[in-house]
């Protein structure tokens, strides 16, 4: 039997003993405000330009903090601090978000990236149930309506695609509405909520995901919902449709649908086979379909987010299905991503590993690592955990009642 006891309190204690510590300490810019991303191994910086949604997410995740974990005001103060930076330098006064700033908050690169938006909205709509204030909850409701607005063209005029030759549509912005419509449920709503949500479902579990390939998640298809059998179409990305099923299993949830959580959980289970390195462990970051070489040169690196984001998918679908399957896949994969993503020496984890499993950037946060998938997963994992040793617990004296 599992000890949902001591796994919680694993999870439980890096959070809160190690990570956020780290970008507490390290991370805040105290003379300009937002946050540094770009940290080594033992925290120092080593470039200062300040990337929109990597800004996003630390403020979500120390407003979120905040709201379910303890009201710190250390937290608090880190999310507002971080928010105000964004809310001045951030976009450009219509809410078009850029994607990234100089450390005083000069842009440097335009508006191109819908993910600068996206999180842009997560971090204010958790900001605003933080401190209730009114104009954060405006931004974030304002900035959702720009996303929705600019689904069928998401880079506007910044698409670099010839119009008309070869039109695909991504599988990564439905994904992170599936997640983003219930981050800001309590400022939506509920009829237009609800149709956004079923609305991404459609997208993500009936455009993208593919009978014809056995049930696996691709991440392009052409505007008729057909396949391309080019680099873009072929592409496979294991770790995006694996994160993407937590959102699902959590809409199904709120929705009250168990069959959508069953093809959810089923959905993880197909990509964590396909996906896994059989001869080195760990799950490889970009495949192609066909089983052609990829366009991708970093495609068997073995990377943070997509083995913290499987923890997540796992568990999950084990509380909610009670998945024999999920347990043992996650007890696997529990096992790998410490064993390789945890820095021993110093606090917070490794990104990018080779395909043996070896530290390839000596960094804790970068361009694209920030405040984020770790602190998220192991919040995560700890709560599901507390769960089920809360169950495990009951169960026990239930039998011992029994027995006696």
């Amino acid at each position: 039997m599992i000890d949902f006891t001591n796994l919680s309190l694993q999870y439980k204690n890096e959070l809160l003993n190690n990570v956020i510590p780290f970008w507490i300490d390290q991370s805040q810019d105290k003379a300009y405000g937002g946050y540094f991303t770009c940290l080594d191994r033992q925290g120092n910086v080593f470039d200062t330009d300040k990337f929109i949604w990597l800004q996003g997410r630390q403020v979500w995740m120390f407003s979120m903090l905040y709201n379910n974990v303890e009201q710190r005001s250390e937290w608090l103060e880190c999310a507002i601090q971080g928010g105000e930076f964004l809310k001045k330098h951030g976009h450009d006064g219509d809410l078009n978000w850029y994607f990234s700033l100089t450390r005083e908050g000069e842009p440097i690169i335009e508006p191109y990236n819908i993910f600068s938006y996206t999180f842009a909205t997560m971090a204010f709509g958790q900001l605003s149930k933080a401190t209730g204030n009114q104009e954060y909850a405006d931004i974030a409701k304002k900035t959702f309506d720009i996303i929705l607005s600019k689904r069928d063209n998401p880079k506007g005029k910044w698409n670099k695609a010839y119009p008309g030759t070869r039109n695909l549509k991504s599988f990564a912005l439905p994904m992170i509405l599936c997640n983003l419509s219930l981050e800001i449920e309590h400022l939506l709503d509920r009829e237009f909520l609800e149709k956004t949500m079923e609305e991404c479902i459609h997208e993500v579990m009936e455009v993208f995901l593919r009978p014809e390939l056995g049930g696996l998640i691709v991440e392009n298809v052409n505007e008729d919902g057909s396949l391309s059998d080019t680099f873009d179409g072929r592409l496979m990305n294991p770790g995006h449709a694996i994160e993407a099923m937590w959102f699902i299993m959590d809409l199904g949830k709120r929705l009250n649908r168990p069959e959508l959580i069953e093809k959810a959980v089923a959905t993880t289970l197909k990509t964590i086979e396909y996906g896994w390195d059989k001869e080195y462990g760990g799950i490889f970051y970009f495949m192609d379909r066909k089983g052609c070489p990829p366009q991708q040169l970093e495609w068997d690196q073995k990377l943070w987010w997509v083995h913290i984001e499987t923890l997540i998918s796992l568990l999950k679908g084990y509380q909610l299905t009670g998945s024999t399957e999920c347990l043992n896949w996650f007890t696997k994969i529990h096992e790998y991503t410490w064993n390789h993503f945890k820095d021993t020496e110093y606090p917070e984890w490794w990104g990018y590993l080779n395909r043996q499993g070896e530290v390839l950037l000596d960094l804790k946060g970068g361009k694209w690592k920030g405040c984020f998938h770790v602190p998220r997963g192991l919040y995560q994992c700890w709560r599901i955990l507390e769960s089920l040793e809360a169950q495990q617990t009951v169960t026990a004296v239930n039998s011992s009642q029994y027995i006696g």
